[in-house]
C-alpha cells in the first residue's frame, strides 16, 4: 500500500511510453484502432458480467460470509473489463493476464489471505472471533461510553 501512490503516478508515464513504443512499431492510425477496440471489448465484458457481481460480494461479506471463489471469476473479469477501458497498454497487458486461469489462482491466494470478514449483527455468531493482537473485540457490557463535560464536543450535536 505504501507503493500505490508512487504506482499511481508512474502508470501515466508508463503508459505514455507505450503509446510512443507502440506507434513507432505499428503507426499512429493502428496504435489508435488497438486503443478503441480494447475500450470496445471492455464495455462488451462489463456490460456482459455487469456490477451484480461485487453487490453480490459485498452483500456476503455484510451477512458475515466471506465471499468464495466461485465469486473470484466473475470479479475479476469486471476488474479486467475495467482496465481494458482505461486506454493504455500496460492496463490492456494486465487485464489479458487476469484472462489465465493461474494468474487469477494466484491472484485467490493473495486475496483469501488478507480478506478479513467483520460479523455483523445477523451474521455474527462468536464463533468465528480472531486471535489477532491487532483487534480488540469488545462485547456490549466491555464498552460505554460515559459524559464528559470537560470535551470540547460535550453538548454539540451535528451542525452546531
Amino acid at each position: 500500500m505504501k507503493i500505490l501512490p508512487g504506482f499511481l503516478l508512474l502508470l501515466p508515464l508508463a503508459e505514455i511510453a507505450g503509446f510512443v513504443l507502440v506507434g513507432k512499431a505499428i503507426g499512429l492510425w493502428p496504435t489508435l484502432a488497438l486503443v478503441i477496440l480494447s475500450f470496445m471489448v471492455g464495455i462488451a465484458l462489463l456490460r456482459r458480467q455487469g456490477v451484480g457481481i461485487l453487490s453480490r460480494m459485498s452483500a456476503e461479506g455484510q451477512n458475515g460470509m466471506m465471499p468464495g471463489r466461485e465469486m473470484l471469476r466473475p470479479a475479476m473479469f469486471v476488474i479486467a473489463s475495467l482496465l481494458l477501458i482505461i486506454p493504455g497498454f500496460i492496463t490492456d497487458i494486465v487485464a489479458i493476464l487476469i484472462f489465465i486461469p493461474a494468474v487469477r489462482d494466484l491472484a485467490w491466494k493473495y486475496v483469501s489471505r488478507r480478506f478479513v470478514v467483520v460479523g455483523s449483527a445477523r451474521g455474527f455468531d462468536g464463533s468465528s472471533r480472531t486471535k489477532d493482537p491487532k483487534v480488540v473485540d469488545l462485547d456490549d457490557e466491555d464498552f460505554r461510553r460515559e459524559p464528559n463535560d470537560n470535551s470540547p464536543w460535550s453538548g454539540k450535536h451535528l451542525g452546531d
